[in-house]
């Protein structure tokens, strides 16, 4: 099963960009050395390390659920195909999205199960799933998705008390009880074949919501860093989630919180000869949360937003909900019409020439 393969070092000659590490059981502690190196990470990169976060076990099983879901028949999993209308719950296959404007296609597929689903089930919210996301819907995705929200429910609070906010505001951004594009998504991408140069495995973007929670085994994840013009990688390190901030948190804290560019490319040096698997859970606002800047709620945000350039991003008028149905859908691969299509599904940190 995924995860628990020897697989080969994460090699010594490629680029890479080092990531601060940040201890959770220390910032549930209120460790103020902790909480201002979060803080460094998220202002500068919008990206961190995070040890001691206690969900290992869980991700085990996730990715087993995984390897379980992929493993059924192409045409069982397209039963259960995200379709194109900007729903992202569901399987997705590989070629279904594009990785830039020329239309190049994707190699990852995926299977994403919405929060709520999980936490209602066996009531549906969005929709059904696979029969082997159905066995472990309580035994393994629920256990997976409640440490998860608890986690990045922490880090949100942090981040209202350093941006100003009055207690709560984040947290009633992000209520259990909304309906929200919040989500696991369980990840594969074949081996690179031997002697082809390696495809783009997802593109380069930003994430469509608030907070990012990722465990990997292999390389393959990049960043464009802020002020250059290259993809390092990020290279992962046993024990360790790797967090980043989404286009919501950085709406809201008016450009202070940073969604930054990244992509997934095959892994490099002998890595790249084995099955890439990744598991994310994304946390999102509620739907009709709109996102835009808090000025009103923090004289910090407002002082930051006045000085962004591009105000349509900060005060674009669209709900939480808008803006993830409009990434998603204008990034599938039945939708394109040219570059305008994909330029459309772009987020805070649109650059065309970052493919």
């Amino acid at each position: 099963m995924p995860g628990l393969i020897d697989y080969p070092p994460f090699p010594n000659d490629v680029s890479t960009h080092p990531l601060l590490v940040v201890d959770y059981q220390l910032l549930k502690a209120g460790d103020k050395n902790e909480i201002d190196t979060l803080w460094k990470a998220a202002t500068e990169l919008g990206f961190w390390y995070l040890k001691n976060h206690e969900v290992d076990t869980e991700v085990q099983g996730m990715f087993d659920m995984g390897a379980e879901t992929m493993a059924l028949p192409l045409a069982e999993k397209m039963k259960f195909e995200q379709g194109d209308d900007g729903m992202s719950f569901g399987y997705k296959a590989a070629g279904a999205n594009a990785t830039d404007e020329k239309g190049n296609l994707d190699t990852v597929e995926f299977i994403n199960v919405a929060k709520d689903d999980v936490l209602s089930y066996p009531s549906i919210v969005h929709r059904a799933y696979p029969p082997t996301v159905n066995a472990r819907m309580e035994s393994t995705i629920r256990p997976f998705i409640q440490k998860s929200l608890e986690v990045n429910s922490t880090l949100l609070d942090i981040f209202n008390d350093r941006l100003g906010l009055p207690k709560g505001t984040l947290a009633r951004k992000h209520q259990l009880e909304e309906p929200s594009g919040s989500e696991s998504r369980c990840i594969k991408n074949p081996p690179k074949p031997a002697a082809t140069e390696p495809k783009t495995a997802i593109g380069a973007h930003t994430d469509f919501g608030s907070l990012s929670f990722l465990h990997n085994r292999l390389g393959g994840l990049q960043v464009m860093v802020p002020g250059t013009e290259s993809w390092q990688y990020v290279k992962p390190i046993p024990g360790h989630a790797i967090c980043n901030l989404g286009d919501a948190m950085s709406i809201f804290s008016g450009g202070i919180l940073r969604s930054n560019l990244h992509r997934v490319v095959p892994p490099p040096g002998a890595q790249s000869q084995h099955e890439r698997w990744s598991l994310v859970f994304f946390t999102r606002p509620g739907y009709s949360q709109l996102l835009e800047a808090l000025t009103g709620d923090s004289p910090m945000v407002a002082e930051a937003a006045a000085k962004v350039a591009d105000k349509s991003i900060y005060f674009s008028g669209q709900t939480s909900k808008e803006w993830f149905y409009r990434r998603i859908k204008n990034q599938r691969t039945k939708n394109q019409k040219g570059p305008e299509t994909w330029r459309a599904s772009r987020g805070t940190e649109h650059r065309p020439e970052a493919a």
